[in-house]
């Protein structure tokens, strides 16, 4: 294969990765959970990434607790809440991963994102050279 057939070729898996990206992109920003404590004192929204959306109290329980209880029945809740969505926004991401990378950990801050980059020796001479990309020596 020439150079040129392999760029074209590289150049159209980045348009389709890119592609997959953005599709993946909109998704998260989409994603909302929302967890309630289990006696109704609370109910929790968050976004992508866990970011707190709204707070609601859906009964009058709240009122029968002391700050202390609330505040840990409402950080519990919030904690249900970000883990739903961080659940959610691993599985969009998880099919655009490399193979045996797991987005869940990635999503939690469990692990570099560097891990899943690719080891700039694996990449062709070609790339490596057009991008100044020069491998660490072994």
């Amino acid at each position: 294969m020439d150079l040129s057939a392999r760029v074209e070729g590289l150049f159209a898996e980045f348009e389709r990765q890119r592609s997959n990206l953005n599709d993946a992109q909109e998704k998260m920003r989409e994603v909302s959970e929302t967890a309630t404590s289990p006696r109704r004192e609370v109910a929790v929204t968050v976004g992508q990434n866990g970011v707190l959306t709204g707070v609601q109290f859906p009964t009058s329980a709240f009122r029968r607790m002391t700050p202390g209880e609330l505040s840990t029945v409402l950080m519990t809740t919030y904690a249900e809440a970000k883990d739903k969505a961080l659940t959610r926004s691993a599985q969009i991401l998880q099919p655009l991963m490399p193979e045996g990378a797991d987005a869940a950990t990635l999503m939690r801050g469990a692990t570099a994102a560097d891990t899943y980059m690719p080891d700039p020796a694996s990449l062709p001479a070609e790339l490596r050279d057009m991008f100044g990309i020069t491998p660490p020596p072994r």
